[in-house]
């Protein structure tokens, strides 16, 4: 058996995390706050992949890459894959996601995916402007919507390289606004003497992503840009929808250490983020996994506001031919408490 020191394994360790956060200096250095609408689709929604945290561009997965880089579920094991996910955001906002993916004919012709986002907001209190003593009217409650549906392709066009894409109808709704005062009477809510204006939007939007086997053992190397689109507006002033480039690699250390990758799974991940409206991050994730049942997961992402480490934790069984598994993460949010999300998986 090859014997592997310590120090060659931290300097194979550090040399890896190097090359990752100098990637990040491709990027310019500014700042991007705020230039962007749609920002739900920014949201990390999968259990396991937000425990990374979000350093997942390299790792083969299943139908809930839709989310994160298509050409991911392009070597899912099986014929069909179901993932269903909520994720409990700050200030009482709920995501629900979906996706599910088909391999026909052994995938022999790629994969092909549907994924679904939809987000509750809750309810907010509507007024509009009137001249009464208060200055405005109280019209109620209104509850804003967002969606998002997807239909994505990935392929394996050789044993080292797959590629992926997704094509998304975009929604989102503000609830209607009125320009321009109303009726005095407050117990109406004639618009009489407004101009009222629904504030809809829908737009395409697109996904593309590559994975590379390097054929150094387990060494994958990942890239996916996500939200690509036209500018949108819902009146005069246009905006971008969140884009983003990622560019990541995975490496399992089991091995270096030579272990038995179905008893004992060391997985480590580190990705440079470069999004349209926030400085560019550096994202490193942890996954340990024991035979092949129960997984361990954490991850760290720089800079944030205050977004801090996350955790997460995984099971998984299979029989007779179905797998099941159920994943959840914790996020801390620091002022905001903190987020958590719950995946369940199905695949045949």
């Amino acid at each position: 058996m090859r014997t592997i020191t310590k120090n060659t394994i931290t300097i194979f360790a550090l040399m890896f995390l190097m090359i990752l956060i100098q990637s990040q200096n491709i990027f310019p250095q500014r700042q991007k706050l705020g230039q962007t609408g749609m920002k739900f689709l920014n949201v990390s929604l999968d259990a396991r992949a937000s425990a990374f945290g979000d350093a997942v561009t390299s790792l083969e997965s299943n139908s809930s890459a839709m989310f994160y880089n298509p050409a991911a579920m392009a070597r899912f094991e099986g014929y069909a894959d179901v993932s269903l996910g909520q994720t409990k955001w700050i200030a009482d906002i709920n995501y629900y996601n979906a996706s599910i993916a088909f391999a026909p004919f052994e995938g022999d012709y790629g994969v092909i995916g549907l994924g679904l986002v939809s987000v509750d907001y809750g309810d907010f209190f509507g007024t509009v402007r009137a001249d009464n003593d208060q200055g405005f009217l109280d019209v109620g409650t209104f509850s804003p919507t967002a969606v998002s549906v997807g239909l994505g392709y990935a392929i394996a066009l050789s044993e080292k390289f797959a590629v992926g894409g997704n094509v998304k109808y975009v929604r989102q709704s503000l609830g209607t606004s009125v320009v321009g005062n109303v009726a005095l009477n407050p117990a109406t809510t004639d618009y009489a003497s407004g101009t009222t204006q629904d504030n809809k939007l829908d737009v395409l939007a697109f996904d593309f992503g590559v994975i590379y086997k390097t054929g150094f053992k387990s060494l994958n190397i990942g890239m996916s840009i996500r939200n690509f689109s036209r500018e949108v507006k819902y009146k005069e002033e246009g905006f971008q929808l969140p884009l983003i480039f990622q560019l990541g690699s995975s490496f399992n250390f089991s091995d270096l250490l030579e272990l038995d990758k179905n008893e004992h799974s060391i997985l480590l991940t580190a990705d440079a983020n470069h999004p349209r409206d926030f400085p560019e991050q550096i994202l490193i994730g942890f996954e340990y996994t024991f035979m092949n049942l129960i997984s361990l997961r954490g991850g760290y992402s720089a800079p944030n506001d205050e977004r801090d480490i996350t955790a997460g934790i995984g099971l998984k069984q299979s029989f007779e031919g179905l797998s099941l598994g159920v994943d959840y993460s914790y996020t801390d949010f620091g002022v905001f408490n903190s987020v958590h999300r719950i995946t369940i998986n199905f695949a045949y």
